[in-house]
């Protein structure tokens, strides 16, 4: 359970935010939820609505979110850097520099910020919880994706680096790596729909099937909890045998 644990997720509308926020508020969470659709008072109040319990932030600058939550708390137990961009195609000869530095910044910078503010109020209070969702893509390497397995593979090695530096701390930093998860940014709609095409995608899946966004935030939060306590430093893959 995750009874009073303050949560701050990122990129809420993206990737794993939906399923996360809504299990980590089933185990008892108190979840605050970044995303750069926020500045809109609407697009806030359509996400509360959506999720009942989340509260949706309007801040964007990565230290004014963390100063809001902490702020209203007083702490903050679990940062999860739900970082989302998407897998942009590529070979290497025709890659565009400037989108590979919108990639890592994206997938790797950001979520260095938000570790930074959260390490500063973490080790104020004794201790907590930094997860970055990444990807398990790295661990294989894909062709013609260069710029997003290396912003992601950077996420995972950021996670275990942090993890050393901060574990006398009593912070705890893993990955949360997934890959094929059911999701819009990643397998549009369209494509699931198609029998031959969702048996070309799932077919390297050792499963045979995609990962349900609810499974992969059952694991979010197990991580978060308490029961993971003595897991730090970890690339946690989640890609039904895959990886």
């Amino acid at each position: 359970m995750l009874t009073d644990k303050v949560v701050l997720i990122t990129d809420a509308t993206h990737f794993l935010g939906k399923p996360g926020t809504s299990v980590l508020i089933s185990e008892g969470a108190k979840v605050y939820a970044q995303d750069e659709t926020f500045s809109d008072e609407a697009a806030r109040a359509k996400f509360a609505e959506l999720i009942p319990g989340v509260t949706p932030l309007a801040e964007q600058d990565p230290e004014d979110v963390v100063a809001t939550v902490v702020a209203a708390e007083g702490r903050l137990d679990v940062m999860v850097n739900n970082d989302a961009y998407p897998a942009v195609k590529s070979a290497i000869d025709e890659v565009d520099i400037a989108e590979f530095r919108r990639a890592l910044d994206g997938l790797l910078v950001r979520g260095m910020a938000y570790a930074k503010f959260a390490t500063q109020q973490m080790k104020k209070q004794g201790g907590g919880k930094i997860i970055f969702i990444s990807s398990a893509v790295p661990k294989h390497g894909l062709p013609n994706y260069s710029m997003y397995v290396a912003a992601r593979g950077g996420a995972n090695a950021l996670a275990v680096s942090l993890a050393k530096e901060l574990g006398k701390f009593n912070i705890q930093v893993n990955a949360l790596a997934p890959n094929f998860i059911e999701s819009p940014t990643y397998f549009p709609q369209e494509l699931l729909d198609n029998p031959e095409t969702y048996k070309k995608i799932t077919k390297p899946i050792p499963l045979g099937r995609l990962g349900k966004p609810e499974e992969a935030g059952n694991y979010l939060a197990f991580i978060a909890s308490d029961k993971a306590d003595y897991i730090t430093g970890q690339v946690l893959y989640f890609a039904g045998g895959w990886a």
